[in-house]
């Protein structure tokens, strides 16, 4: 769990610091360790790094993050609630994807 922590933080800290030349390695750091993360370290590590800072880790990370957790706990009500809060978050781009994880709880 703490390279999963340590790789959303790399990500955010290279989206605060605008450095394009090392997104590309935060990116695949992050990418790889979420791939390989189980649902409970994912979930762990989104609140750790959203109680920071709500808005520092990029809205595709976030998705990525969830959906691969929700995957994995596909029956969670709990999980699945978060998940389709954080999509409303985002926009009207989002909701439909949201509203059917509200359905799957209900």
């Amino acid at each position: 769990m703490l390279d999963l922590i340590s790789a959303a933080r790399s990500l955010i800290q290279t989206t605060d610091d605008a450095d394009i030349r090392r997104a590309p390695e935060a990116v695949r750091e992050f990418i790889e360790q979420v791939t390989f993360a189980t649902a409970d370290d994912i979930v762990a590590m989104l609140r750790e790094v959203l109680w920071d800072d709500w808005m520092a880790l990029p809205p595709w990370a976030r998705h990525l993050s969830y959906r691969l957790a929700c995957l994995q706990h596909p029956g969670d009500p709990e999980l699945l609630r978060e998940a389709a809060a954080d999509l409303f978050s985002f926009g009207p781009d989002w909701d439909e994807y949201a509203d059917r994880l509200k359905d799957q709880v209900n």
